[in-house]
Order: C-alpha cells, then structure tokens, then sequence
C-alpha cells in the first residue's frame, strides 16, 4: 500500500475593500493640495468679477460717483443697450476679424520657424532662440512704441527703405490694423515656436527619416506627417493665441491713439474703456466687459474640454 502524502494549501482571503471613508478621503486630498491657490484666486478674480456684474446692473455715470445722483438699478438694462447698439456689433465683428488674422499670423510664422530651428545649426538656433524669447519678454508697450517709430512718416527707417515718403500707416483703417497685427505678431509667435519646436523634437527621427526617403518634400513632411502627430499641441497654442488676441487692448491704444480715427480701429477691450472712462457710462463699459467675459470663458471652456481629451496624449 502506498501513502499518498496529501499537501494542503493554504488559501488567503480576499482583501477587501477599502472602507468609504478612506476612498472618499483620497478623492479629496488633490483639492486640499489645490486649497490655498484656488482661494489666492478667488481672492484675486472672484471679487473684481463680482464687482463688474454688480455694476453691470446699475446706472453708473460721473454723477454716481461723485455722489450728485443715487445709483439706479436698471437689471439687464444695459445689456439692452449694449445689443441695441449697431457700433457694438461692428466693434465685435471687427475683433473676431482682427483676431483670427492674428491667430492664423502667428501660428503660421510660429511654426514655420519651429520647422527651422530643427534644421539650424547650433549657434544660429541658439541666436535666433535669444531673439524670439527677446521679443516676448518685451512689455507691450514698449514694443508698441518701437513700432511706431520704425513706421514713423517722418523718421521711420521703414518709409525709407520702402520708398514711401511721409505715408502715414496709422491713418488708414486697414493699415493701422495691419500695423498692430505686425506688432502683435511680433510679441506672440515666440510661445507658439518653441511650444511646436519641443513637440517636433519629441517626434522620432525614423518616422522623418522615412517620410524623406519616401521623396517627401518639407511641405509634404509637415502637412503628412508632422502636424497629424503634433495636433494636441497645435489645439492648444491655437486656442490659447485666440484668448490672447480676442483680448488686445495695449497695442491698440498705443499704436492708433486709442483707437484710431473716429474709432475705426476700435476692439471690445478699447471699446469698453472709451464708454466706461472717456463717457462715464461706466454701467455700459462693465456690461460690455461681462459679454467679453462670457465670449472668453466660453473659449476657455473649450480649451478645457480639449485639455482633458488630449490629456493622455499631451
């Protein structure tokens, strides 16, 4: 008779799961981290924001504010007048224009200069890195009033050199925009180079080597095969030079004197400074800057939105 040895085997029980409260607990340990920044910015937005809703509401003249009249509640009164206003369209029609001009300027010279510092030897992609981060770091006006001169009628190097006299590039409506656009262009294509520089960096040297063996020409290489794989970061520099841009206020003033002649280079930001502080209708000015408000958050909203989708790809 053989024995059969029997070998027990010891069965562990299940973990089990973790109580309610720890769970809920971790699910909140990420905005206790975020606790003390969320309240800095309430501290620092929330309020100015809940002051221009206030006031958006109420008759709010010089005579308010020197306290000749009491202020008068007026609801969405101003809102209505603000829509009822035919220049208030042609001022926003005006920003979307001006802006995607400056959004697809940007992104065109931005990337386009991306593409040549992947190409440039070491000292000139370092000189032309300095020059571009240079521009950025400009204040804006400064850099509006460097602009000015360059294109000055009567000192201006870029009259000379173009041979056109005393031509007054502020006078007209389309050059004076075509003038804060360059400007603009100027101080904003940094971010969107290096941005959608470090994204072809991080893209394999194979996939290029083969589109290039493949006969590829660079234009065919970017549209093929560059900008499908870089397509979250171009969303986000897209997006985030349309906030930027929708929201120009200095180069405006300064390069057209708040707004060029009878205010034909009017944008909403210098739009609602005129009516809130050169009319005194600071109820109308704070209405006009809640509906930018509105128009931008939505943008941000957006912007978000697409944040979280590309998340993993980012």
């Amino acid at each position: 008779m053989v024995a059969h040895d029997t070998v027990a085997v010891e069965r562990r029980p299940a973990p089990s799961p973790a109580p309610r409260s720890w769970r809920g607990r971790d699910a909140w340990t990420p905005w206790l981290y975020l606790a003390p920044a969320l309240v800095v910015l309430a501290a620092l937005l929330g309020y100015p924001i809940y002051q221009l809703g206030l006031i958006s509401l109420f008759r709010y003249t010089q005579a308010q504010v020197s306290g000749g009249e009491p202020t008068a509640f007026r609801g969405l009164g101003n809102y209505a007048d603000v829509f009822a206003d035919d220049r208030f369209w042609q001022v926003l029609l005006a920003t979307v224009v001006f802006a995607a001009a400056c959004v697809v300027s940007t992104l065109a010279v931005g990337c386009a200069l991306a593409v040549l510092l992947t190409r440039a030897r070491a000292l000139p992609r370092l000189a032309l890195m300095l020059a571009a981060l240079g521009a950025w770091a400009t204040p804006a006006v400064t850099g509006s009033t460097v602009w000015l001169f360059l294109f000055d009628p009567d000192f201006g190097p870029v009259n000379r050199v173009l041979g056109l006299g005393d031509h007054s590039w502020t006078y007209g409506r389309y050059s004076a925009f075509l003038l804060v656009l360059l400007e603009v262009v100027w101080c904003s294509f940094p971010f969107v180079m290096v941005t959608v520089y470090a994204g072809i960096r991080a893209v394999p040297a194979e996939v290029l080597e083969a589109a290039a063996l493949d006969g590829a020409s660079p234009w065919r290489i970017w549209r093929s095969v560059l900008a499908p794989m870089l397509r979250p970061i171009l969303v986000v520099v897209t997006i985030q030079s349309v906030i930027w841009d929708f929201k120009v206020f200095t180069q405006i003033y300064v390069m057209t004197n708040g707004g060029g002649i009878a205010g034909q280079n009017l944008v909403l930001n210098v739009y609602a400074y005129q009516e809130a502080f050169a009319s005194s209708q600071y109820g109308l000015g704070a209405a006009i800057g809640v509906v930018m408000l509105l128009i931008l958050l939505a943008v941000t909203l957006a912007y978000l939105r697409l944040l979280r989708r590309q998340g993993e790809e980012l």
